[in-house]
């Protein structure tokens, strides 16, 4: 997701290419290999199951891009948001403008997102140490589905990317996209199209 307000949307330059490659490998879901990078205002926004959004500084909506957020949201889509420390506090202020009535939750460690694919009984992994807290699953339920889903403190992004990129053992960039997996398939298994 390409945003304003300058934080680097941009980052993990080779994260969702290795996350597309393990989804392709690893499921039977049919996965577009081409890279898309997307505003909220762009038409072909609607068209895409899941949308995902990193970056470590100033995350800024205008106001119709709060309204296509919201309105994908609630048509079915699905947004991951994965702080690579230090878009904390502008997404939480960003998400509350889209859902102002349904606020970040702790998603519950027997929910689907964790088990669907592989098995995360204790929540998301954790990739790299950030002011010593503990990785984090929050969301926003739209009814019983989950449409946001947004990982604190894990910087699974990081995880995904090339191996050697960062000093992590293999356990742990395999644990982030296996976790990267199960997102996927949950954007694509539970979408509810208009």
């Amino acid at each position: 997701l390409r945003y304003a307000g300058g934080g680097d949307w941009y980052a993990n330059p080779s994260s969702l290419p290795n996350l597309r490659a393990a989804v392709a490998e690893r499921t039977s879901l049919p996965v577009d290999r081409a890279d898309v990078t997307v505003r909220l205002t762009d038409s072909s926004l609607f068209d895409l199951p899941f949308v995902h959004a990193t970056g470590h500084g100033e995350m800024r909506l205008s106001d119709d891009d709060v309204r296509r957020l919201r309105q994908y949201l609630l048509q079915g889509g699905f947004l991951h948001v994965d702080d690579n420390y230090g878009l904390d506090e502008s997404f939480r202020r960003e998400i509350r403008r889209v859902f102002p009535d349904r606020p970040l939750v702790d998603v519950p460690h027997g929910h689907p997102i964790y088990h669907l694919v592989y098995d995360f009984p204790n929540g998301p992994p954790k990739v790299h140490e950030h002011a010593g807290h503990p990785a984090q699953g929050l969301g926003i339920f739209i009814g019983r589905r989950l449409a946001v889903y947004y990982t604190y403190s894990a910087d699974l992004g990081n995880g995904w990317e090339d191996a050697g990129t960062y000093p992590d053992p293999p356990a742990l960039h395999e644990a982030a996209l296996r976790m990267g997996v199960n997102l996927v398939a949950y954007a694509v298994t539970s979408r509810v199209t208009p």
